[in-house]
C-alpha cells in the first residue's frame, strides 16, 4: 500500500448503519409510461442548487479498477476517507466513481453496504459522488476475485468494461443488469448526498488496446441496451438526474449525430461530455452543446501533453458554470499519469510530463500551480 496521503485522520471511521432488509428493491419501480425525461426547467433548478461543481474521477491509489475498489478484502475505507479529505481541502466538492455489475452478482448486500459506507465518507467531507454504472472502455473480459497487478509503464492496464463482452447480448444476464440498475438507484433514490447517475461511460468506445478480443458487434449491442438502461433507471424516479456523456463525433447538428450520441443527448436530464482538447477545442465543444439548453458537466478533462490542463480549462468552466472533473486524483495503481500511447510504447524510467492525475501517492501536488488554481477558483481558504 502506498504511504498514507497528506493530513490523514487516524480516528476510526464511523461505520454506517446496517442496510435495512431489502432496501434496494423495497420500492416498486413506477410504470415507465408515467415517467419522462426531466424538463429543462427542472434540470436547471437542480443545477442551481448544486453550485459550481468541481471534481475528479476518483479511484483510491490502492485500487487498479472498479472491482478492486469495492470488492470485499480490497475495499479500503480508511484510504478513501484520507483521499476525500484531501479533496475537500483543495476545493473539490464532487467525485465521479465507477461501479460494476459483477459487484452486484458477487454479493449485492455486501456491495450495497460498502457503497453506503462510501457515500457516508464522501458526505462527511462535503463531497457528492456521481456514480457510473456501466463502462465500454478497456478490458472487455472482467473477472471477479483478485485483480491483476499493473503492467509496468502502461496507462490504466487493469481497467475493465461493464458489462463484459459475454454479457452484452446474454438474455439471462439482462435481468441481472436490470436488477443492478434498479437496486443501486433505489438505495439512494431520495438521497441528496448523491449527485447523479452517469449510466454508461463512453458507450461506443472501441477499446483499441483490446481490439483483438473486442466484440465486433459491441456498438450495435450497446445501442440496443442503452435505452433500456435509461428506462430501468427512470422507473426508479430518483431525485438525482440521469445522464450519459458524449465523448466523440458530431454533437451540434442533430442530423449528423451517430446513434449512440443521439440516444445520450435525447435521454439525458443534464448534458455531460468529455473533452481532452485545448482551450480553443474545449470552447468549440461547449458551443456545440449549448443550444440544447440544459446544464452541462464535463466529466472528463485534463491531458497535459495536449494542453488540456487545470489552468487552461477550469477558468472556462468557472466562467460558464459548467461542472468539471479532471481524470485522476491520486497517482496509484491505475498509472494514469502515463500517456495513452504507453500501451504501444511502455514508459521505462521516470515518466516525463504527467498525462493525468493531480497528486502524488503521498498527497503532495504534482504541480502546486494546479492546486492553487483550484483553490482560488473555488474560494477555498486555509492551509
Amino acid at each position: 500500500m502506498p504511504p498514507e496521503p497528506l493530513l490523514n485522520r487516524r480516528a476510526a471511521l464511523k461505520v454506517p448503519a446496517v442496510l435495512a432488509a431489502g432496501m434496494a428493491l423495497s420500492t416498486v419501480p413506477r410504470a415507465s409510461a408515467e415517467l419522462t425525461r426531466w424538463s429543462p426547467d427542472r434540470a436547471h433548478r437542480w443545477h442551481r442548487a448544486q453550485g459550481w461543481l468541481v471534481g475528479a474521477n476518483f479511484i483510491p491509489a490502492t485500487a487498479i479498477n472498479q472491482l478492486e475498489m469495492f470488492q470485499p478484502g480490497t475495499f479500503d475505507p480508511r484510504r478513501i476517507d484520507s483521499e476525500l479529505r484531501t479533496a475537500k481541502l483543495i476545493g473539490l466538492n464532487t467525485v465521479r466513481v465507477f461501479l460494476h455489475d459483477l459487484l452486484w452478482v458477487q454479493d449485492r448486500v455486501g456491495f450495497q453496504r460498502r457503497l453506503a459506507r462510501f457515500v457516508d465518507i464522501a458526505a462527511h467531507h462535503g463531497i457528492k459522488p456521481l456514480f457510473v454504472l456501466f463502462d465500454s472502455c478497456w478490458d472487455p473480459h472482467p473477472r471477479l476475485g483478485k485483480q491483476r497487478d499493473p503492467i509496468p509503464g502502461v496507462h490504466n492496464s487493469g481497467w475493465v468494461q461493464s458489462p463484459g463482452a459475454e454479457h452484452l447480448s446474454d438474455p439471462r444476464h439482462r435481468r441481472v443488469l436490470r436488477d443492478y440498475v434498479v437496486g443501486v438507484l433505489s438505495q439512494f433514490r431520495h438521497d441528496k448526498r448523491v449527485l447523479g447517475w452517469d449510466l454508461w461511460n463512453e458507450p461506443d468506445n472501441p477499446a483499441d488496446a483490446y481490439k483483438d478480443v473486442e466484440r465486433r458487434d459491441k456498438v450495435d449491442r450497446v445501442a440496443e441496451l442503452l435505452p433500456q438502461v435509461f428506462q430501468w433507471a427512470r422507473s426508479v424516479d430518483p431525485v438525482q438526474p440521469l445522464t450519459s456523456g458524449v465523448w466523440d463525433g458530431e454533437w451540434g447538428d442533430p442530423a449528423r449525430r451517430n446513434e449512440i450520441n443521439r440516444i445520450q443527448l435525447d435521454l439525458s436530464d443534464v448534458i455531460t461530455f468529455h473533452s481532452y482538447a485545448d482551450r480553443r477545442g474545449f470552447e468549440a465543444r461547449l458551443e456545440e452543446l449549448t443550444p440544447i439548453g440544459r446544464p452541462m458537466l464535463c466529466t472528463e478533462y485534463m491531458a497535459r501533453t495536449l494542453d488540456s490542463t487545470v489552468e487552461t480549462i477550469l477558468p472556462i468552466t468557472r466562467r460558464r458554470n459548467v461542472g468539471a472533473y479532471t481524470w485522476g486524483f491520486f497517482a496509484g495503481k491505475t498509472q494514469t499519469f502515463l500517456p495513452w500511447d504507453s500501451w504501444d510504447r511502455p514508459v521505462t524510467g521516470p515518466p516525463g510530463l504527467w498525462f493525468h492525475d493531480l497528486l502524488n501517492g503521498d498527497g503532495s501536488p504534482y504541480r502546486d500551480s494546479e492546486i492553487n488554481t483550484i483553490r482560488e477558483l473555488t474560494g477555498r481558504r486555509g492551509p
